[in-house]
């Protein structure tokens, strides 16, 4: 990825949406009296940086908008780099995989990356961070996670899908 001003800017208006979608519009819902499960779209902004600017813009506005936004509002909770290393990969993974697509994507490319992202980010690596730093048992915390993740999915994908459709047609309009 050329890194050029614009896509700095881009990039960081990206970071500053998913800091807001998950630190200010973001709820923390206690599972076993731990703040185990958090309902946001902050996501949506990183999973956009991806599939627009490629894996390394997509890892970079993971990386800072949760270093910035537990410096902003830390929930409460203590930092760990694990959730930092999710944060990266909700943005690579789409990246890697819609990137080079992203100017013909399907509903089914889309739905397909996100449900891979969360299965492999907010089902399994951050119910493990979770149980790391809390100490609960994973298969606890699992099941309400995988139901706030079937909220989430089509959510994202709909966004996701919407938003790159939107992108395409103003690059066709400007000649970029």
């Amino acid at each position: 990825m050329r890194l050029t001003t614009r896509h700095a800017a881009n990039l960081g208006l990206l970071t500053a949406v998913s800091i807001v979608l998950t630190r200010i519009f973001g709820v923390v819902l206690p599972i076993a009296g731990v703040g185990a499960l958090r309902l946001s779209f902050g996501e949506i902004p990183i999973i956009l940086a991806g599939v627009l600017f490629g894996p390394i813009g997509g890892g970079l506005t993971g990386l800072a908008s949760d270093l910035i936004g537990y410096m902003i509002n830390s929930h409460g909770g203590a930092f760990f780099p694990g959730f930092s290393i999710s944060a990266v990969l909700v943005g690579l993974i789409p990246g890697w995989i819609l990137h080079k697509k992203r100017d013909s994507l399907s509903w089914y490319q889309v739905g397909a990356t996100v449900l891979v992202t969360d299965l492999v980010t907010g089902i399994f690596l951050n119910t493990l961070w979770l149980t790391i730093l809390y100490g609960q048992g994973f298969f606890v915390i699992l099941p309400m996670r995988v139901l706030a993740r079937l909220v989430t999915l089509p959510v994202y994908t709909f966004v996701v899908f919407w938003i790159t459709r939107a992108y395409r047609s103003y690059r066709r309009g400007t000649n970029h």
